[in-house]
C-alpha cells in the first residue's frame, strides 16, 4: 500500500487545531424546508470535496465496511492499519484523551493473526482485522478495567465480557480501553482524564461514553462500544457527530460489564455510519446464557435490509415534543431531516409522547439506588477513594427510602407503557438526540451540579424515557449549528425493531452527507 493511500489527500495541519469552520451547503436557513442539495446527497464543502474530486478520505476516516473489504482483498493489511492508528493515537490523543489505556502490543499481535488467517482463506466477516475501541466498563481478560474509578485501578478481569469475546470472534482488533465518567455516572474522577470534544475543545463531549464518541469521531478507531443508562450513547454521539445505537434492553449481553443501574443499562455500538453500526450490532447481539436478561429472539440481519426503500414507513412526529424548550437550530435541523425522510417516501404521522413527569428525578432515584447495589464492594467501605461526585450519588442513593424507590418504579412503568402504546401506531419516532448543540464545559466538575447538567441538556425527555421503556434508539448526525457544532436526530422504535430505525437512518445518510464531515484533528505527517 502506498503512502498516499495510507495518508489520503489532505492538507497538513497542526494537532492543536481543534476545529475548522464548516460551510452551509446543506442550508439551515429558516424556512428552507427540504434542501434539494441534501436530498441529492450533497453536504458541507469538505465532505463534497471527497465526492467531487474522487479522492478518498484519509485512511483513519474510511468507513468500517470499506476498511473491512480492503483488508479482505489484501489491498491493505490489518497490521498496517493498526500501526497507523496507534501512531495517530500517540499524537492526537495527547490532546483528546479518549483512551484510558492503549494496548499496543496486544493490538498488533491480534492484527498479525488476522492477516495470517485472511491469507489462509479463513475469513471471519466484515470486522476481520478492523481496529476498534472498547469502553473501559467492559471486562478485558488480563487488562485493567477500571470503569472510570481510581479505586479500581488494579482490577484485571480473568475473563472477557461477552460483547468483547464476540467482537474478538468476529476478528475485530481492540486498540485499547476508552475513558468514561466515574462508574459511568457524571462527573469524572478528578485524577483521571476528561475526553475532549474534537470539534471544539471548549465544548461538552457527552457523558459516560464520551471517550467512545471522541475516539470514533476523531478517527482513533473505526467503531467503539458504548453503554447507555440515561443517554450515554446518545449524548456523546450527538456531541461528537457519531452514529450510536442503543439496542433493545436484553438484545445485547451485559455479562462482564460494570453496572450503573442494572434495570436500565444498555450496551451498543458507536461508529461513523449506520451501516457500520449494523455490522457491529450483528456481531454483538444475541442471547447469552451468562446474562439471564438477554432474549432468545433471533437477531435480524440488518445489513441485508439497509438498501430497502422506506416508502410507506410510518415515522411518528410530536411537534410539541421536538420543539418546546429545544434550541431553534436543533429544531430546524430536525424538521429538515423529517422533510428528507418524507421525500424518500416515508409517511409522517402525528403522535403524542407522554407528558413530562420529571423523568430526570424519576431516573436519578432509580439509578442512584441501583448504583449502590452495583458498587457494594467499594461503597461505603472505600468511599474515601471515590471521587466526590460519584460518592455523592451513592450517598444519595443509600438514603432513598423503599417507598420513594417503589414510587419512582411505578412512575417509570407508567411512562414506559405509554411509550410502548404510542410506538404501536408507527414504525419509528423521530426526535432530537440532544436538545441543543454541545455547550461550554466546566473542565473539572467534581460534584453533581443540577444547574450545570440542565445547562448541558435542557430536556432529558429525549433520553431517559427510552431507558425506562427499554426500546431501541439510533442517533444519526443531522447537521451543524452556525458555529460549526454537531447536531443529531434520534430514531426510536418498538422493542426488537432495530432494523426499522437502521433502515430509516441509513436511508437518511444516503440522501445526505453529514456523516462525511470530520473534525479537523490531524497529525503533522498528514
Amino acid at each position: 500500500m502506498t503512502n498516499k493511500a495510507l495518508n489520503g489527500d489532505v492538507p497538513h495541519a497542526s494537532v492543536n487545531t481543534m476545529r475548522q469552520p464548516v460551510s452551509r451547503r446543506v442550508s439551515l436557513q429558516v424556512g428552507l424546508g427540504v434542501s434539494a442539495m441534501a436530498t441529492f446527497g450533497m453536504a458541507q464543502q469538505r465532505g463534497l470535496d471527497d465526492e467531487i474530486t474522487g479522492s478518498e478520505p484519509p485512511l483513519h476516516y474510511w468507513s468500517l465496511k470499506t476498511l473491512g473489504q480492503r483488508i479482505r482483498s489484501r489491498e491493505v493489511s490489518s497490521v498496517e492499519v493498526t500501526r497507523r492508528l496507534l501512531e495517530r493515537i500517540a499524537v492526537v490523543d495527547k490532546k483528546l484523551k479518549s483512551y484510558q489505556l492503549v494496548t499496543e502490543a496486544e493490538a498488533l499481535a491480534t492484527a498479525e493473526k488476522c492477516d495470517r488467517e485472511i491469507a489462509a482463506g479463513k475469513y471471519r466477516g466484515p470486522l476481520h482485522g478492523v481496529p476498534i475501541g472498547i469502553k473501559d466498563l467492559l471486562y478485558t481478560r488480563g487488562i485493567a478495567t477500571i470503569a472510570g474509578m481510581h479505586v479500581r485501578a488494579s482490577f484485571r478481569p480473568t475473563f472477557d465480557a461477552t460483547v468483547v469475546s464476540r467482537l474478538a470472534a468476529a476478528g475485530a482488533v481492540s486498540l485499547g480501553k476508552l475513558a468514561l465518567c466515574e462508574g459511568a455516572m457524571e462527573p469524572y474522577h478528578p485524577d483521571l482524564h476528561v475526553p475532549v470534544n474534537p470539534w471544539d475543545a471548549s465544548k461538552w463531549s457527552g457523558v459516560s461514553s464520551s471517550g467512545s464518541g471522541v475516539a470514533t469521531a476523531a478517527g482513533l478507531c473505526y467503531g467503539s462500544i458504548g453503554t447507555d443508562t440515561g443517554g450515554s450513547i446518545r449524548y456523546p454521539s450527538a456531541c461528537n457527530s457519531c452514529v450510536g445505537l442503543k439496542p433493545t434492553y436484553g438484545r445485547v449481553s451485559r455479562h462482564g460489564v460494570f453496572a450503573l443501574a442494572d434495570s436500565m443499562d444498555h450496551v451498543g455500538p458507536m461508529t461513523r455510519t449506520v451501516e457500520d453500526t449494523a455490522i457491529m450490532f450483528e456481531a454483538m447481539a444475541g442471547h447469552d446464557p451468562m446474562d439471564r436478561t438477554t432474549s432468545q429472539i433471533a437477531v435480524p440481519r440488518i445489513t441485508s435490509m439497509l438498501g430497502q426503500s422506506i416508502k410507506g414507513m410510518r415515522i411518528g412526529l410530536d411537534r410539541d415534543y421536538v420543539t418546546k424548550g429545544v434550541d431553534p437550530e436543533v429544531v430546524q435541523a430536525l424538521l429538515q431531516a423529517v422533510d428528507v425522510l418524507s421525500s424518500l417516501g416515508a409517511k409522517i404521522v402525528k403522535v403524542k409522547m407522554p407528558a413530562d413527569p420529571n423523568p430526570s428525578g424519576i431516573w436519578f432515584t432509580i439509578a442512584s439506588v441501583e448504583a449502590v447495589l452495583a458498587n457494594h464492594d467499594v461503597f461505603p467501605g472505600k468511599a474515601a477513594s471515590l471521587g466526590p461526585g460519584f460518592r455523592q450519588t451513592l450517598e444519595i442513593g443509600s438514603r432513598v427510602t423503599a417507598t420513594e424507590y417503589a414510587d419512582a418504579c411505578r412512575q417509570r412503568r407508567e411512562i414506559a407503557s405509554q411509550i410502548h402504546n404510542m410506538l404501536t401506531e408507527v414504525d419509528c419516532l423521530v426526535c432530537p438526540s440532544l436538545s441543543n448543540p454541545p455547550r461550554d464545559i466546566n473542565p473539572r466538575p467534581t460534584l453533581l451540579e443540577t444547574a450545570e447538567w440542565e445547562r448541558q441538556s435542557e430536556k432529558d425527555v429525549f433520553t431517559k424515557p427510552f431507558n425506562f421503556s427499554g426500546v431501541p434508539t439510533l442517533s444519526v448526525p443531522c447537521g451543524f449549528s452556525n458555529s460549526g457544532l454537531p447536531m443529531s436526530l434520534q430514531l426510536v422504535a418498538s422493542t426488537w425493531r432495530e432494523a426499522d430505525i437502521c433502515r430509516a437512518g441509513h436511508a437518511y445518510q444516503v440522501a445526505t452527507n453529514w456523516h462525511h464531515e470530520h473534525p479537523n484533528v490531524t497529525t503533522e505527517s498528514e
